[in-house]
């Protein structure tokens, strides 16, 4: 190599190290390690720090008398059904002005464009009736 090429290589390497270094603290002061931050913008994709989703009430049935999550599934189980989410996660779920703290209880929904099946017993708690755009959020 020439000593031009050297040099090049040089600075190619001492401005990534720096665009490394910056990236770095940008995303640690992002996250904030739960402190909020002044003049923070909400989570992208979200509404005020909420994300919406398509809900709808289901219950138990002769063939799902436990939940997924190894839980008794009756009338007055309250929690959410999520394909992904981990068993007892928690969430804020709000609708129509009324906002709950809920867990991940069980698996599902298998029906396309809804993302959470909610118990039978937190829907009526919420007023949710039939299949609802919802808000929620990861508690804290």
């Amino acid at each position: 190599m020439t000593p031009s090429s050297l040099q090049r290589v040089g600075w190619l390497a001492a401005i990534t190290l720096i665009v490394a270094v910056a990236a770095l603290a940008l995303a640690r002061r992002d996250a904030g390690g739960g402190h909020t931050i002044p003049g923070a913008v909400p989570v992208p994709g979200t509404v005020n720090g909420y994300y919406t989703a398509r809900a709808a009430p289901y219950g138990p049935t002769a063939n799902h008398p436990r939940t997924a999550c190894g839980e008794p599934f009756t009338s007055s189980t309250q929690g959410i059904a999520h394909p992904v989410l981990p068993c007892g996660v928690k969430i804020y779920i709000r609708f129509r002005g009324k906002e709950v703290l809920t867990q991940v209880v069980d698996r599902g929904p298998d029906v396309p464009g809804r993302s959470f099946d909610i118990t039978k017993a937190l829907a009526d708690r919420l007023g949710l009736h039939g299949a609802q755009t919802i808000n929620w959020r990861y508690a804290r």
